[in-house]
């Protein structure tokens, strides 16, 4: 097992594990959204309560849940690794190399944009996840169970009509884009994916996958805001 614990304690195994911690947190999210287009539907936040409900009562999507909390902190925690490894060998060869490739530039902005991503999680948890652990939120009937729920809907509903709040999320969703439009097509491009047929191809779906995300997560808190 040394040979793999040096592996992943080497840059390039901390590039893989960004990879691979990158691309089970960009499946997550296409989950996420399509949970979160219940808030839209027009019935006092019954699909929504219910998908809250079963995402957090389900084993097996308890399981993933916590693997996903894990994940998030592992890629958080590899990535400004990276940026400072990165950073410190730059300082050394400064006066080596006078000109900065745009790719590189957009590498060590991933660092910045990651905080700004990980500041809003802390947030978003802290605001919504938190409450529904704590048992705080009144409790709701919808017709998939036959018990009261706790109606999770209800905060987020409150939030979406915060116009300073719509704002805040909107601009994160935008940072959000471009850490997955770079992210995604350098997830494969660290595992060896790359290829000069393929690669225009993998950039093309990253940059829809990109857009869509977060464009729909930013549609939901601006039609929720507008709809009331």
């Amino acid at each position: 097992m040394s040979w793999l614990s040096k592996f992943f304690s080497s840059s390039i195994g901390q590039k893989v594990i960004m990879s691979l911690t990158g691309i089970f947190l960009m499946l997550f999210l296409i989950v996420h959204l399509l949970g979160n287009f219940q808030l839209l539907k027009d019935d006092g936040g019954e699909a929504f309560n219910t998908y809250a409900f079963f995402m957090t009562h389900n084993p097996v999507i308890m399981i993933i849940s916590y693997s996903l909390y894990a994940f998030i902190l592992l890629h958080t925690v590899q990535g400004l690794r990276l940026w400072l490894s990165n950073r410190a060998s730059r300082g050394a060869e400064r006066y080596a190399v006078s000109h900065t490739r745009g790719s590189e530039r957009s590498a060590r902005n991933m660092a910045w944009l990651g905080i700004v991503i990980f500041i809003f999680l802390i947030l978003h948890l802290w605001q919504f996840w938190l409450q529904m652990k704590m048992g705080v939120l009144p409790p709701v009937e919808v017709a998939a169970y036959d018990h009261p729920v706790q109606n999770l809907y209800l905060p987020v509903a409150e939030a979406f009509q915060n116009m300073y709040y719509v704002i805040f999320y909107v601009v994160c969703m935008v940072v959000v884009g471009f850490h997955l439009w770079h992210g995604f097509w350098s997830s494969f491009q660290t595992l060896g994916l790359a290829h000069h047929k393929y690669t225009p191809i993998i950039k093309g779906i990253g940059y829809v996958y990109s857009i869509g995300i977060s464009l729909g997560f930013a549609l939901i808190p601006i039609l929720s805001y507008f709809s009331k």
